[in-house]
């Protein structure tokens, strides 16, 4: 019998490390290693806490599928209901654009064939293959991660071991150009620890059980945090600041960190390692976010009485992704709207459902520590995060490079 716990954290870890962490250099090569290394470890700490709350609420769930704007209804209203569904379905949709243009940088120059058409075609054919698998549901989600998280395993340490060898003191040094930095690139950085949508899908895959659902969370977030430390040891480190930026300036895509690292090393072998971890990665998350929003979808429908074939709700998730895609192709902004539409219904909203939750059910068996102090922080920093594109926008942060 397989384990289904191994699976689910495989399943958080796997949505976990995928455009967030590979935008990572893209977005912190002014920020230097220090810097990010700390932003890591208190979006780390901040997600994997949200992500507890979560677990929290669900003790009291009216189900055991109950999707996160079933929850909200729950304790909010139809007025919770709606801003949950519109953040959380914005967000995915965004995340799913972001993962698809990747993979479109990333198997193009296999089409030659295609010509000027050939990221177009490597776009449709990323969205359309992998949407077969999620279709037929999440056991087979669940089979094909497994799979591919262990190649993605492999092709990282090759990665590591590769590049490591590489790292100078000199490049680990550098410092950030700008010390607000940190908060500028805080948005991108957050969809690196958002696996938050899989959640629900999880839950009802676990059978409700509150422990496993909580050792899946936190196994689940561990592996990427130390990823995530010695990808940015190992891109910091042998990327030289100045060159770097000048790089993903000109090209700020994963392409553009493709092209970087044989800037960086000389190698072809090297680089080509790094975009298949890349594309492992971004199929990995592709899985895992489109099954929540087929979830996600589903749950909507149902509230309406709409009881929609998996085929159905299949079209609905992935037509308009691939039509996003298509028309708009600017990586890291999407990106960053993501990370904002993710903000809110990852931390903001769990923070007051969990609140709700305390007033209702003070004697609740499982409580995050923290008390509501840690609510209120977790608030102040959620709505500081969400509002750091119009704080870039109005001058008061410097922009992320690229």
């Amino acid at each position: 019998m397989k384990n289904k716990t191994l699976g689910s954290s495989l399943i958080v870890a796997g949505t976990t490390i995928g455009a967030g962490m590979l935008a990572m250099p893209l977005t912190s090569a002014e920020m230097g290693f220090i810097t990010t290394l700390i932003l890591l470890f208190l979006l780390w700490a901040l997600l994997s806490y949200s992500a507890l709350l979560f677990v929290e609420v669900y003790q009291k769930a009216d189900r055991k599928d109950a999707g996160i704007a079933t929850l909200a209804e729950q304790h909010f209203g139809m007025v919770g209901r709606i801003l949950a569904t519109l953040s959380l379905v914005i967000f995915m949709y965004a995340i799913l654009t972001v993962y698809s243009l990747g993979g479109g940088d990333l198997f193009s120059p296999f089409l030659t064939f295609a010509g000027e058409h050939a990221n177009t075609v490597a776009i449709i054919t990323f969205v359309v293959v992998f949407a077969i698998i999620v279709t037929i549901g999440t056991g087979a989600v669940d089979g094909f991660t497994r799979l591919l998280f262990i190649a993605k395993l492999i092709a990282f340490a090759t990665v590591l071991f590769l590049m490591l060898p590489k790292v100078t003191l000199e490049n680990l040094g550098a410092m950030p150009l700008h010390h607000f930095l940190i908060i500028s690139a805080s948005p991108v950085f957050f969809t690196s620890f958002g696996f938050h949508v899989v959640i629900p899908s999880i839950n009802n895959y676990l059978d409700g059980d509150i422990r496993r659902l909580r050792i899946a969370i936190i196994g689940g977030t561990a592996i990427p945090l130390v990823a995530y430390i010695l990808w940015q040891m190992a891109t910091h480190g042998v990327f030289e600041q100045v060159q770097f930026i000048q790089i993903i300036r000109n090209d700020p895509t994963l392409n553009g960190l493709v092209q970087a690292t044989y800037h960086a090393t000389g190698s072809n072998t090297i680089s080509w390692i790094v975009r298949t971890f890349s594309a492992l990665a971004l199929i990995t998350s592709f899985l895992g976010v489109s099954l929540a929003l087929v979830d996600c979808l589903d749950d909507l429908l149902k509230r309406v009485n709409i009881n929609a074939s998996r085929i159905s709700i299949s079209l609905l998730t992935f037509v308009p992704t691939l039509l996003i895609a298509l028309f708009y192709r600017d990586f890291l902004a999407v990106l960053t709207y993501a990370g904002q539409m993710f903000t809110f219904y990852g931390l903001v909203l769990p923070v007051g459902m969990a609140w709700m939750l305390r007033r209702k059910y003070p004697d609740l068996p499982y409580r995050v520590i923290g008390g509501n102090f840690g609510l209120f922080i977790a608030l102040i920093l959620g709505l500081l995060i969400m509002n750091v594109p119009f704080l870039i926008s109005a001058g008061y942060l410097p922009p992320v490079v690229g």
